[in-house]
Parts: structure tokens; C-alpha cells; sequence
């Protein structure tokens, strides 16, 4: 269960950046429907508490998404329930109890069978699954705030579980808004932090059976050679647009063939009601005070 340390890792690093902020800084809104900083640590200490409900007692994590989700279909409904829920827990009170509860919520994950079935607010999902989501939600959340404190993120390979989640929700992400999906899902290879090749559904080489493998394939900016959709890229501007922190074309992607295109258009990683990503422009690194 690497991924229970991986969302470890990505809740300490959010939890460094915001770590040392005064209590004003809590109350600044970040370019994400003008959520607070308050308002990101908030939500993700409600759904890690929810993740944790589901690991440990499905009966009261049955009462909690009754409670909670018809707040969902509200516009700024999950924003004014998370401030309720949270009470007066607002600035440093709020971060170390949003610290408590990641550090218990990544030990039970640790502890449990990657395959173990979980209730959720959609469908149900894996133990796997659902750890891969709160280290998703942690990074993409996690963006809004780096953004308002105008700090460029360094990212690390354990961003491969957001990727993977990406292109795993290709049929999903038409899905989810009452359309068929356009075709098999897109060649994507990508480039890590690392500097390694992470590739999904890459075609066979010419000559090659069907169903063969690229193997050390550059990222080359060419379109695929059996003339499949394809995206190609930076794979931390990649996890950006299916976690919809940016859109495509804020990113330097290379996206080819028709199904690719419309993906990148909609792309939705993320469980709940179809999101509309963010317009060109709207979301971006923010200038530091006294730049």
C-alpha cells in the first residue's frame, strides 16, 4: 500500500507550505470559486474524515453521506456544510486536526486489503481506489493554495497514482455527462518528475501484433505513428487537467486526434455531479506580495 504513503507525503507538504501562515492568511481567497485557505484544509479534513468512516463503520458512514449529500447538488452547498460540520475550527486548530486525521487515516489505509470493497458517495470502490482519491483531492486542492501564496509546487513520482486515476476515468469523464465515449481511450505517454516515461495504452510498434507495447518511446511531440489519439507531456500538467486545476490550454500537452481532444475538453478524474473545468487563463500561479 505505497499509496497510503504517498497520500501521507502529499497531505505533509501541503501541511509545510501552510504551516507557518498567520491567521489572516486563512481567510485569503484562492482563484478556486474563491474558496479560503480555510475553506481547502476544511474540505479536505471532512472527506478524510468521511474516508475514514467508510474504512471503519459503514452504518455511521451511511448516516454521514445521508447527512451531507443533498448539500452536493446545492451550489456552495458542500462549502456551507463543511463550515457547519467544522464549527469554530478555523486557522492552526484547523490544520492540526486536519494533520491528526491524515496521519490516522494513512495508517488505516496502510492496514487494509487493497481490494476491500468501500462505500462512497457514487459507487462503491476499493481501499485502493479511494486512498488514490484522497491523495488526488490533496494535490489538486493543494494547487489552489500554491497558487494564492504564488509558490511553484516541486512535484515527485508519487503523482503517478493521479495520472493513472486520469486515464482510468477516460470513459468515465463522458460518462458522467450523458455521452458515449469516443472511441478507446488515448495513447498517453508522459514525463515524470523523475524524468521517466510513463505511458497508457500506448499501439502496437509497426509490425508488430496488436495489442504489443512501445517501449522506451520519446515524448517527442509526434503523433502516433498508428495515427491513434494521443496525449503527450508533462505528466504533473497532465494530472492539472484531469484534476481540473487547469485547463488544457494553460498547459504545453500535446493532444492529437479527435477522442483525445474532446477528453482534454472535459476531463474529470474526480467522483460527483459533471464539472466544468476551468476557462483558459483563470487559474495561475499568483504574484507574491511585494513583486
Amino acid at each position: 500500500m505505497q499509496p497510503a504513503l504517498d497520500f501521507k507525503e502529499e497531505s505533509d507538504a501541503l501541511l509545510a507550505l501552510v504551516g507557518n501562515l498567520e491567521p489572516a492568511d486563512f481567510e485569503r481567497r484562492t482563484l478556486f470559486k474563491s474558496w479560503t485557505v480555510n475553506d481547502v484544509i476544511g474540505h479536505l479534513h471532512l472527506f478524510n474524515h468521511a474516508a475514514g468512516l467508510s474504512l471503519a463503520d459503514e452504518t455511521a458512514f451511511g448516516h454521514f453521506r445521508e447527512t451531507l449529500s443533498p448539500h452536493l447538488a446545492v451550489p456552495d452547498g458542500m462549502r456551507l456544510y463543511t463550515e457547519g460540520w467544522l464549527a469554530d475550527l478555523r486557522g492552526p486548530a484547523l490544520l492540526q486536526a486536519w494533520r491528526d486525521g491524515y496521519e490516522a487515516l494513512s495508517e488505516a489505509f496502510a492496514a487494509a486489503g487493497p481490494k476491500r470493497r468501500l462505500q462512497w458517495f457514487g459507487p462503491d470502490m476499493s481501499v485502493l481506489s479511494s486512498v488514490t482519491a484522497r491523495l488526488m483531492e490533496t494535490w489538486a486542492h493543494g494547487q489552489a493554495v500554491y497558487d494564492l501564496l504564488g509558490r511553484d509546487r516541486v512535484e515527485h513520482d508519487r503523482i503517478r497514482n493521479i495520472a493513472h486515476l486520469g486515464v482510468a476515468t477516460f470513459g468515465w469523464s463522458f460518462i458522467n455527462r450523458g455521452l458515449e465515449p469516443p472511441g478507446p481511450p488515448p495513447h498517453v505517454r508522459l514525463t515524470a518528475p523523475s524524468g521517466a516515461l510513463w505511458e497508457w495504452h500506448a499501439p502496437a510498434p509497426e509490425g508488430a501484433a496488436a495489442g504489443g507495447q512501445i517501449g522506451e518511446n520519446p515524448v517527442d511531440g509526434t503523433v502516433d505513428k498508428a495515427g491513434k489519439s494521443a496525449v503527450a507531456g508533462d505528466a504533473a500538467e497532465f494530472c492539472q487537467v484531469v484534476a481540473q486545476t487547469r485547463n488544457v490550454a494553460d498547459t504545453a500537452l500535446i493532444v492529437s486526434g479527435e477522442a483525445a481532444r474532446r477528453w482534454m475538453a472535459i476531463a474529470q478524474c474526480f467522483a460527483g455531479p459533471p464539472e466544468t473545468p476551468p476557462a483558459p487563463g483563470s487559474r495561475h500561479r499568483q504574484a507574491r506580495p511585494g513583486m
